[in-house]
């Protein structure tokens, strides 16, 4: 039985729940595939399942790690073109993507939950943004990617007959 998620509680909570679901459902779409089927290229774009995964462990960094907690890309090890965030390595596997994934979004958890929603952090493009934002924000950006993954995993498992 899925646990329902607390429909009254206060901003701070809504927010993180949110974003927890929709890191669960990033991971998701890479259960029961195979390694192949995680790196299947469907689209002309780099978009794959295992690439999602891997490009939303760079959206938390970038989002918590350098523009909240002041961290460089660089010590990170953290691409600076975005489409970086997306190629696979070679030894880029569905457990060591998904072990990186919730790695990061634990860090991410720490780092916000030592901020005030109102707290700012410096973001090289954008200014100032409040931690208030970044939670918004990346609800949305994972979600997106939720919804792309979606498909994906849909013409996947299509494929499989």
């Amino acid at each position: 039985m899925t646990e329902h998620p607390d429909y009254a509680a206060d901003e701070r909570k809504t927010l993180v729940d949110v974003l927890a679901a929709n890191r669960a459902e990033l991971l998701e779409l890479l259960e029961g595939l195979t390694e192949e089927e995680a790196r299947r290229s469907l689209v002309p774009s780099l978009t794959t399942l295992l690439g999602l995964v891997k490009h939303a462990a760079f959206a938390e960094q970038v989002w918590f790690h350098v523009t909240l907690a002041g961290r460089t890309r660089a010590e990170l090890g953290v691409p600076e073109d975005i489409d970086d965030s997306f190629r696979l390595a070679p030894d880029d596997t569905i457990d060591s993507i998904s072990r990186r994934f919730r790695e990061v979004c634990a860090e991410s958890d720490r780092i916000a939950f030592d901020h005030d929603l109102d707290d700012v952090g410096a973001h090289a493009r954008r200014g100032p943004v409040s931690v208030r934002w970044m939670y918004a924000h990346m609800i949305e950006e994972l979600a997106r990617h939720a919804g792309h993954g979606d498909i994906l995993r849909e013409q996947v498992l299509a494929a499989r007959g």
